[in-house]
């Protein structure tokens, strides 16, 4: 059944609403610029713009919304125009073990990010919780980015761009409670400023080429290179493997046995191909909720 959008109240209304549940989207690890309101409603911050946003069912309330604003930012955001019922059996297709997964967080999307938002977001990541990658988020965005005036005269901060974040001091991100990634952070503002790493370039460049590019960058590994790629670059082919993952391939594919990142990364590109970011979120949220 085709969407359908109406306003109502100065609010925009989208019903028809299929293979979405927007807690799996938002709280399933790939973004971190967003607040929990109630069940199944949220504030989220992206692009300049903050959203309150409720789901009903199959109906999504998005407050104070117009409909330019959705046609420009938030249908593309939430990747509106992808036929997930379609993925979902593609996937199945290809492997009908992840069944279990898929049905357990069958309202999972991937969300088209701001590049930039999202390195400096999943340098910020490693060895931290969601809740501290969150504060951390926030704490740059309140220090550093542009104040945004919610519909109901809340006060807002949006994420700074990279200009902005270039000229904070390592002393200032300390501040912000990111701890020992200060440098890497400054590293990539300082990469991307100089345009050396930039989203034009990485979109010009096949996958492998782009991770080794995103590597270039100080503190950059594989995985936060592979999840850039994948929520922040629109890659979906790519596949991260963090501890969850890993655990996750081993029980399932290689009988338990420790194996090396690189090889589960090879194995799953092999059987997944172009949907192989899809298929990992799905194994990811399960194995995070449920190993």
């Amino acid at each position: 059944m085709q969407m359908d959008i109406t306003t109502k109240d100065g609010n925009l209304i989208i019903d028809n609403v299929n293979d979405f549940v927007l807690s799996q989207i938002l709280e399933c690890g790939q973004c971190f610029h967003f607040d929990r309101l109630d069940e199944e409603d949220y504030m989220v911050n992206a692009y300049g713009r903050v959203l309150h946003i409720r789901q009903k069912g199959d109906m999504l309330i998005l407050y104070g919304t117009s409909h330019e604003d959705y046609e420009h930012i938030w249908r593309n955001y939430f990747d509106m125009d992808n036929d997930y019922g379609m993925i979902k059996k593609r996937i199945l297709d290809a492997e009908n073990a992840l069944s279990t997964a898929i049905n357990d967080k069958k309202g999972i999307r991937i969300l088209n990010q701001d590049f930039f938002e999202t390195l400096i977001s999943f340098i910020i990541s490693q060895n931290k919780q969601i809740s501290q990658i969150k504060q951390c988020v926030k704490n740059i965005s309140h220090k550093f980015g542009n104040e945004i005036i919610g519909y109901n005269g809340e006060v807002f901060y949006g994420f700074p761009d990279v200009e902005r974040l270039n000229s904070v001091t390592e002393e200032e991100l300390r501040e912000c409670k990111v701890g020992f990634r200060a440098p890497y952070i400054k590293a990539a503002c300082k990469e991307v400023y100089e345009g050396r790493v930039t989203k034009d370039k990485l979109d010009r460049l096949d996958i492998n080429d782009a991770r080794q590019l995103l590597m270039t960058i100080k503190g950059v590994g594989e995985k936060v290179a592979n999840c850039v790629l994948l929520f922040g670059l629109g890659r979906r082919e790519a596949f991260p493997v963090d501890v969850w993952m890993k655990r996750i391939m081993e029980q399932m594919y290689f009988e338990g046995k420790d194996t090396k990142k690189c090889e589960i990364e090879l194995f799953a590109v092999n059987k997944f191909g172009e949907l192989s970011g899809y298929a990992q979120q799905y194994l990811f949220d399960y194995a995070r909720n449920n190993l």
